[in-house]
């Protein structure tokens, strides 16, 4: 099983970068998909997640609005499309899978398997 996030990259502030999260050994659609990032000397926080059941979405409140978790219709892949990029966005971005409950879909602990992360850098 494997998650590789890519899509990451350096951005101007206002800028846009989408970041994808392919699957190999399991089926993304049967599975809860998260974003988490990481900032340097911060701990991992949740962004967004798209549910296996009903495909609903999910926002931390500094995205809403700006931010876009979305499965591809064919394929094993979800996407984060980011747009009017901060310099607070600046982080590791991760993709993770699985089955969180309402309560922990925004905690790490909802999610069994974890991508190695894509590094997002935002200038001012």
């Amino acid at each position: 099983v494997q998650l590789q996030a890519s899509g990451g990259g350096l951005v101007k502030t206002g800028g846009s970068l989408r970041l994808s999260c392919a699957a190999s050994g399991l089926t993304l659609r049967v599975y809860t998909v998260g974003w988490f990032r990481q900032a340097p000397g911060k701990e991992r926080e949740f962004v967004a997640s798209i549910t296996w059941n009903s495909g609903s979405t999910d926002y931390e409140q500094a995205v809403k609005g700006r931010f876009t978790i979305s499965r591809a219709n064919a394929g094993n892949t979800v996407y984060l499309q980011m747009n009017t990029l901060k310099p607070e966005d600046t982080a590791v971005y991760y993709c993770a899978a699985g089955r969180p409950t309402s309560n922990s879909r925004e905690r790490r602990e909802g999610y069994r398997y974890w991508g190695q992360g894509t590094l997002v850098t935002v200038s001012s």
